[in-house]
């Protein structure tokens, strides 16, 4: 616990340096994930790590929580005894197909929970999220409508068919376009090369890979790397 303590609030610094606005801290090294809740030493281990880095922090910077693959309950648990901002959830309304098995999103219980703790945790929800498929043919369009009126998130998160890949440009021009006052974050892909064009069309961008050194998810976040995005997306 101590060596992730340390490697977390690290990279927290290096993106606080780099001119981030936030971070989400999630399980990623539990990989195979847990298809339902997750076991309680995770919810422990993340609360600690995500009240760490809010104190470390302040204010101004954003915290997210995200506990892979889709303990909502968890996440806002954890955001809201830590202090964090909000929670990102894979699959909030719907079903889907992913590595895990289905996955059914538990929008109601989620809400009603937040609010049994007294909560005002932000929820940004995916979109078809990545390494998943829905079942049937769903409309985008509707599915965004129904996940942000209906399941009450605050924003809705468009992907790439896996981590590292990138978003459509013309789906998520698409999505933007039929669904006025909805906001959307980039959740997957985002990097140098493809910012001038992808940046404008979202509200936000969660970025993961491109800002590790060589682009290895289990190396340390580079400083030069954050630097060069977040002048990326400003200038965009």
């Amino acid at each position: 616990m101590a060596r992730i303590l340390e490697r977390a609030l690290g990279d927290a610094e290096a993106l606080v340096q780099g001119g981030a606005s936030g971070l989400i801290v999630e399980n990623l090294g539990d990989a195979p994930f847990s298809a339902e809740a997750v076991e309680p030493h995770v919810v422990a281990a993340l609360s600690i790590v995500a009240k760490a880095i809010v104190d470390r922090t302040g204010p101004e910077f954003t915290v997210g929580v995200n506990i892979l693959r889709n303990d909502a309950r968890a996440a806002v648990a954890a955001a809201a005894i830590s202090g964090a901002d909000f929670v990102r959830i894979n699959v909030h309304t719907g079903v889907m197909v992913t590595d895990q098995g289905l996955i059914q999103g538990q929008a109601r219980e989620t809400l009603l929970y937040r609010k049994q703790l007294g909560s005002k945790v932000g929820i940004a929800a995916d979109l078809l999220v990545k390494h998943a498929s829905p079942l049937g043919s769903p409309d985008p369009v509707q599915l965004a409508h129904d996940t942000y009126h209906r399941g009450g998130a605050d924003v809705l998160i468009t992907t790439g068919s896996g981590t590292g890949q990138p978003v459509e440009a013309s789906g998520l021009a698409s999505l933007r376009e039929a669904c006025p006052g909805i906001p959307f974050w980039i959740g997957s892909g985002l990097n140098l090369e493809n910012a001038p064009s992808l940046a404008p069309l979202c509200d936000g961008a969660i970025v993961g890979t491109s800002l590790h050194e060589n682009e290895d998810l289990s190396a340390p976040l580079a400083l030069d790397r954050i630097r060069a995005m977040v002048a990326a997306l400003r200038s965009a």
